[in-house]
């Protein structure tokens, strides 16, 4: 078998809308991966990103089909392009079984949200952080979260706490997309995991225990900048696992996120008659998922680049002591959905999970990157990862904040 020093080149794993933009700025920064191969269950979407980066950039990439359940074509795959490091913007059901190829074939793994059982409405990090020993022993990187959030939240937090914090008490990470699709409902990801996430109780962490509320409970009315006011509901987010762990002196950490009343009304109202289950029923002789049907009803969030309009605005509220000072700062980047739409065929949404997977990769596969395990975004150097922000179409601003 390989050894990770022998293998050279990018295996993309999934052929969504994040997928379409990570693997467009990896073929943009071709001379860091050498070569890039896009794989997905459904040959054709690989294809229609193969045509869209040689049209767009003049390169080639390659294509495969692989079924991200199967760990055995998994390993028959990633053997076979002998890639040294795996991509997965696939689903988060999907990301064990890709560990597990990545282990099996010793290659590096990246991915953008943590683990999910399709069964049951809940992600956490515990399976992913159990292979932790199992990568560091094959002298492997597992980077967990490199999308936006999670990902270039938890960049964000380690930058203020490398440079403006000796400690950090208060975390406040605030989402907002303040797009507009035209459609009375639509997802801006995939609508399974949107909808589970949005319909969910929501979790805090406070003074060491999590404390819960009731879905979309909590409000507060925050002034984004360059988009104003916006309702903003407490949420239960996957970093806020891992930052909760990971920031030493950390008392408090929640994650907000808009969302308009139309959204919330037809929320409300597919969850009142079931659509939202996650449980089979029968329905004229064959089972179905209803949270599945409905997916496949809304529309398909990568065709919603060319008609969104509007900007996202995601960031970090982070208030502790300085030098025996109390400070709070505020850390952000905005992305127009037109801009992105122009340069990758996706909307900001997308646009803002896939460069950071990008950038996390690239970090992986130089080498800037060296922490072996399954390890998650903010136990690195947020200095490397910033600096790429600035080039790689994902300008960030700081400032300082009142008390």
């Amino acid at each position: 078998m390989s050894t990770i020093n022998d293998k050279k080149g990018l295996l993309i794993i999934g052929a969504g809308g994040v997928s379409t933009v990570a693997t467009l700025k990896c073929a943009m920064n071709i001379d860091t991966f050498e070569n890039i191969t896009s794989a997905s269950r459904t040959l054709s979407k690989c294809v229609k990103i193969k045509k869209m980066i040689k049209e767009k950039i003049d390169i080639d990439i390659g294509v495969a089909m692989v079924d991200a359940d199967d760990t055995s074509e998994l390993i028959k795959l990633i053997k076979k392009v002998n890639c040294k490091v795996v991509l997965n913007v696939a689903l988060p059901y999907q990301d064990l079984t890709i560990m597990d190829a990545c282990s099996a074939t010793k290659t590096h793994y990246i991915d953008t949200a943590n683990y999910e059982h399709p069964d049951e409405a809940k992600f956490e990090y515990k399976e992913q952080w159990a292979k932790n020993d199992d990568f560091k022993k094959q002298n492997l990187t597992a980077l967990l979260g490199s999308g936006f959030d999670p990902g270039v939240t938890g960049v964000f937090v380690k930058y203020i706490e490398q440079n403006y914090l000796d400690t950090i008490e208060y975390i406040d990470i605030m989402d907002c997309n303040a797009g507009d699709h035209g459609y009375p409902f639509a997802t801006n990801f995939n609508p399974e995991i949107n909808l589970r996430e949005v319909s969910a109780n929501g979790r805090y962490w406070e003074e060491g225990k999590w404390c819960t509320t009731k879905p979309l409970e909590i409000s507060i009315d925050h002034d984004y900048p360059e988009i104003g006011v916006k309702p903003s509901y407490l949420l239960y987010h996957e970093e806020l696992e891992s930052l909760s762990k990971n920031i030493k002196g950390l008392k408090r950490i929640r994650f907000f996120m808009t969302f308009g009343d139309a959204y919330i009304q037809h929320m409300n109202c597919l969850q009142n008659v079931g659509m939202l289950g996650i449980e089979p029923v029968e329905h004229k002789g064959q089972m179905i998922t209803p949270i599945e049907f409905l997916s496949t009803l809304l529309p398909d969030p990568a065709s919603l680049g060319e008609r969104t309009v509007g900007q996202t605005n995601i960031g970090c509220i982070c208030e502790g002591i300085k030098d025996g000072e109390r400070k709070k700062f505020y850390i952000y980047q905005i992305c127009d959905h037109q801009e992105c739409f122009k340069e990758t065929t996706a909307q900001a949404v997308s646009y803002t999970t896939g460069v950071p997977a990008m950038i996390g990769s690239k970090l992986i596969y130089n080498g800037t990157w060296d922490l072996k395990g399954a390890r998650n975004i903010e136990e690195y150097d947020a200095q490397p990862f910033v600096d790429e922000m600035m080039t790689q179409g994902l300008p960030w601003k700081i400032k300082e904040m009142e008390i």
